[in-house]
């Protein structure tokens, strides 16, 4: 679509206006956020819960390397099966069932058999446990797909970056919920109760039920009832969160798109990629972004930092308990982003994201190598520059990675591709997870730190020569644009 007609587009929308549709909007985001709040505890509360419970199931390193990562693993499939069902079954549904996953999950987990003394391998207490932690991370993985897409396709291009990013800042949330309740019931129960990392895992549960009945008085994406022709029901739905002028204007719209695929009989899903050398481009691109994510090992700080902080000289409670930092600046860095989303180009995002965490990656290599083990200051400065990376992740990087992949693939493949590119993503955060208790204990904070800031560099240059801009289209818009390649000279959206 050229720059005449992208703006053609645009201005035949009527401009947004206030009222109980933007009330009704904002309630369905909070409401399908909780899949985030969900991600975020099941994935953050390992750190922290990981110490009790290698010690009463008599865990050893590679083990506890297998049950967090057994979950990694699990998204990543997960995210590439629920974009696909997303697609076929609609967003509304494959969430509440989400719902009952993550619900499941949890009571697998929590009731996993202990040895028959405490600090005893049990076999089939490793083998429950494991197939708790890989039903949370089908669910985490689509929820990781799912949700994003939903809020994109419910939202108006003007406010589609706040409106996703809540996802990311529920994820943050979540994560800071469980290393908080990690602190509090670790502090306050300690060793005094046996399986109190049960008790960590047990609190998820809450909001999976929250998850599952708000869903069901919530409505279906507006987009993908169109791409399945119903047009009376994606209109009905527009009408809630939109002005009726509004709502009429972008279904129309919506129509345009649809019946021209269909008039042009153009393929769907899988094939359409294969059949189209730019769908393909964006689908590798989207790849890249994903890993690229990953590769920063904000993860790995995510589910090892208290591991991190000990191996810079705390002593375990005082690791449990500057863990809450990563959490608190990450949604700090997460509110910051959303107010940032809608003004800020993406690709710009990226780029100022990755060269901060990469700083922060060198900065974190070279106190590990010149300040010695022992040092008193040593832990503090570490500390100080995780939380800065940390900082810089959220505020740069990872909303806006969730938003980008939301937005960036058509409508006929929209949960497929963003499920392919989330897959790869978990993957190496799955890598990352299993390996990195040895990596930290082989070569140190130094040396993971480094390798960090050497794949950062490479991630700049990934970014700065091959990802597009999506910022300021509407997704009908944007779908044009990536189909015949016009995004790749696009570099800036009108009016940026």
């Amino acid at each position: 679509m050229s720059t005449a007609q992208n703006q053609s587009a645009k201005s035949s929308l009527p401009p947004l206006t206030a009222g109980p549709h933007s009330k009704r909007l904002g309630l369905i985001s909070i409401v399908a956020c909780f899949g985030g709040l969900l991600f975020g505890y099941d994935t953050g509360v390992a750190n922290g819960a990981e110490g009790p419970m290698a010690a009463e199931l008599g865990l050893d390193l590679l083990q506890v390397g297998v049950v967090i990562s057994s979950l990694v693993f699990a998204a990543a499939v997960g995210a590439l099966l629920m974009g696909q069902i997303s697609d076929a079954w609609g967003r509304r549904k494959t969430i509440i069932m989400l719902a009952v996953m993550f619900f499941l999950g949890t009571l697998l987990v929590i009731f996993s058999p202990a040895g028959p003394e405490p600090g005893t391998f049990s076999p089939a207490g490793f083998s429950v446990l494991v197939a708790g932690r890989i039903m949370l991370g089908l669910a985490v993985g689509g929820a990781s797909t799912v949700v994003p897409v939903y809020l994109a396709e419910l939202a108006p291009y003007e406010i589609r970056g706040s409106i996703t990013g809540r996802n990311e800042l529920a994820i943050v949330s979540g994560q800071l919920a469980a290393f908080v309740m990690n602190a509090i019931i670790g502090t306050a129960l300690g060793g005094s109760v046996d399986g109190v990392w049960r008790i960590m895992f047990a609190i998820c549960a809450l909001p999976a039920v929250a998850l599952f009945f708000g869903m069901l008085r919530m409505p279906e994406s507006p987009r993908w009832l169109v791409e399945k022709r119903r047009y009376a029901d994606a209109l009905r739905v527009l009408k809630t969160v939109r002005s009726p002028e509004r709502a009429l204007a972008e279904v129309h719209e919506i129509e345009i798109v649809a019946a021209e695929e269909k008039r042009n009989n153009k393929p769907v899903g899988l094939k359409a990629i294969l059949a189209n050398k730019w769908l393909l481009r964006i689908i590798v691109i989207g790849i890249g972004v994903s890993m690229t994510q990953q590769l920063t090992g904000i993860n790995s700080i995510m589910y090892y930092g208290t591991r991190v902080l000990e191996e810079s000289g705390m002593s375990e409670q005082q690791a449990v308990l500057a863990n809450i930092a990563f959490g608190v600046v990450a949604v700090i860095g997460g509110v910051i982003a959303l107010r940032n989303m809608d003004r800020m180009d993406r690709r710009k995002t990226f780029l100022i994201g990755l060269s901060l965490t990469t700083t922060c990656h060198l900065l974190v290599a070279f106190a590990g190598m010149l300040l010695p083990v022992g040092n008193p200051i040593r832990p503090i400065v570490i500390l100080i520059l995780v939380v800065a990376f940390v900082m810089s992740m959220q505020t740069f990087l990872n909303v806006a990675v969730w938003v980008w992949l939301a937005e960036i693939f058509p409508l006929h493949m929209r949960g497929l591709g963003i499920g392919i590119s989330v897959f790869f993503g978990w993957g190496t955060n799955g890598v990352l997870a299993l390996f990195f208790p040895s990596l930290v204990s082989g070569v140190g904070i130094t040396g993971c730190f480094f390798i960090f800031a050497g794949v950062g560099a490479l991630a700049l240059l990934f970014v700065a020569t091959q990802v597009p801009e999506t910022r300021g289209r509407s997704l009908e818009a944007l779908e044009e644009d990536v189909s015949t390649g016009a995004i790749y000279q696009v570099k800036a959206p009108v009016g940026a």
